[in-house]
Parts: C-alpha cells; structure tokens; sequence
C-alpha cells in the first residue's frame, strides 16, 4: 500500500500533460542549479581579482609598466583590470597622435565605458533565465496541478459513489506540480536576488575606479609636454 502512493508511483501514473509540466520543471531546476553554481564561481573570482588589481594599482606602480604586465598576462574575469586596460591603452594612442587634452580624455573616457558595458553583461550573464524560472515556475506548476484535479473530478462523473479514497491520488498527483514548481522557482528568486546585489556592487566599484582613473589620466594629460605617458 506504501509503494501505491509513493511519490513516484505517482508521477508515473500522472497524466501525459502534468507528467510534462514536471519535467518541465525539472529540467529548468537543474539547469538554474547548474547556472547558480557557475556564477558562484565567476562572482567569486571577480571580487578576488578586484582585490588583487586595487592592491597593484594603489601600491604606487607606474601606470605603464603595470598596464604592460597586465596586457602580457590579462587576469580572467577582472573587470577592473579591463577597464584600466581599455582606457590607458586608448589613452596612451591618442596621446601620440593628438595634442588636444579634452580629445584624448574624451577617446579614453569612451573606451572604459565600453569595457565597463562589457563587464556588466558578463557578470549579468543568465541572470534573466533565473529571473524567468523564479516568476514563471509557480504558474507553470499551478496549471499542471489545475489540469491534474480537472481530470480527476471528469473521472469522479463516471463513479457511481466518490468516495476519498477514488479522488485523494489525482489530487495528490496534481499537487506534485505545485511542489515541484516552488522548487524550481525559490532558489531561483533567491539566487537572482542575491546575484543582482553582488553584479550591482562590483560595477559600482568600477564605476568609481574609472572616474578615479580618469581624474589620474587627466592630471597627466594636462601636465607639461616634458612628463610623457
């Protein structure tokens, strides 16, 4: 009698369309695992290599023996490193080929926004499919729990006397839906949220380092011919 209302004794005997509408489900919770777990790793390494970069660039290094090392060994997922590397190296090519400051400010401002555009959709990569299967989940589970209890309740006209033993396992295979939408649907909110915080942090803070940088960068543009890049 145990094994008759198991779990999986009724998935299997679910209808065609609910037993859809779970592996639905399911493939979307393992896919929005598989996502989580890997932007875990790409957040985690961001802020590593923010750190790291913020230590170099603040120790007092030359601006250009420090964009020569980078450039020779660019550190993967360091969108702070990318911006400096954008701008310093647009900076340092107009510098060579124009002698007006806003020109060259202006050319290096626009490459470190490129760059930082760049950063913002790598580190808001999948966050749209998790933000999708957080709202959508629920509902997509609903509509196969309502399906499920519409069936049952057509099978229950063709009883002669209902009884809760004839309508309690339809209902109870409809409601699997449910369950398995919730599942998919709240580490995903969750997920999504706390993502959205951590991208949300890191781009402010290279934000504030481009307009720091660029406040370095014009300092040296406006100074005398004599201090070269």
């Amino acid at each position: 009698m145990e094994s008759e209302v198991s779990v999986w004794y009724l998935i299997a005997n679910a209808g065609v369309l609910v037993q859809l509408v779970m592996l639905l489900l399911a493939l979307a919770s393992i896919i929005s695992w598989a996502l989580i777990f890997q932007r875990i790793k790409v957040f985690r390494q961001a802020k590593q290599s923010q750190y790291e970069f913020e230590e170099r660039f603040w120790s007092g290094m030359d601006l250009g023996q420090l964009y020569r090392e980078v450039s020779a060994e660019p550190t993967p997922f360091s969108g702070m490193e990318s911006v400096f590397r954008a701008g310093f190296k647009e900076f340092s090519r107009l510098r060579q080929q124009s002698r007006d400051p806003d020109a060259v400010m202006e050319g290096a401002q626009r490459a470190m926004r490129v760059a930082f555009s760049r950063e913002q959709e790598r580190l808001e990569t999948h966050l749209p499919f998790l933000a999708t299967v957080g709202s959508t989940s629920p509902y997509v589970g609903l509509f196969g729990t309502v399906w499920g209890i519409m069936n049952s309740f057509r099978g229950l006209a063709q009883v002669q006397q209902a009884t809760l033993a004839t309508v309690a396992p339809g209902i109870s295979e409809a409601l699997i839906a449910t369950a398995m939408g919730l599942f998919a649907a709240i580490p995903a909110v969750i997920a999504y949220n706390r993502f959205s915080a951590m991208a949300d942090a890191l781009l402010k803070n290279y934000e504030t380092f481009a307009e720091e940088f660029s406040s370095i960068l014009h300092r040296r543009v406006h100074s005398s011919d004599a201090s070269g890049v």
